[in-house]
């Protein structure tokens, strides 16, 4: 009795590709990290092997961009505090949380590309952008010490 219901896993080849047909082309994802410039990041085809080095680094200062912004916003302090209008506040608390869990995904799924380049370049953009806004590096004794609010939005959660 079959049970799979004409569903099957596309076979994994010897390095960890996965194929999978759409139309007559043949589309691989990788299941393993790999290194070079030859990857899909975010959008089909981009940046592709057409384009070359440029757009691979192009790609590559993007999700370093992508990564540092989502950094900022969780460490922004945006809202001026003791403002009359708590709806206001509150709604702009939220579209700041909703554009900064749409980056945050956003960053996962290039992430996802399996690209060393691509996950080498989220984790510098985090790093170099909680050493900006997050860490002690920039702060006054003073603002550590204090009890206050260090950012409009609650600390980013697994």
């Amino acid at each position: 009795m079959n049970h799979d219901h004409g569903i099957a896993a596309p076979p994994l080849s010897m390095n960890g590709t996965s194929g999978m047909h759409y139309g007559k082309k043949m589309m691989m994802m990788h299941m393993t990290f790999f290194w070079g410039k030859d990857a899909e990041i975010l959008i089909s085809g981009w940046p592709g092997r057409r384009l070359g080095c440029g757009m691979y680094a192009l790609a590559l200062i993007f999700i370093f961009f992508l990564a540092f912004l989502v950094e900022w916003i969780s460490h922004s302090r945006l809202i001026k505090p003791g403002g009359a209008n708590n709806v206001w506040a509150g709604v702009v608390q939220s579209l700041l949380h909703a554009v900064r869990v749409g980056l945050a995904y956003l960053v996962m799924l290039a992430v996802m590309s399996f690209n060393g380049g691509v996950f080498l370049m989220a984790i510098a953009g985090h790093m170099l952008g909680f050493l900006l806004f997050g860490s002690r590096v920039f702060k006054r004794n003073m603002d550590i010490l204090s009890s206050e609010k260090t950012s409009d939005l609650p600390p980013m959660s697994c």
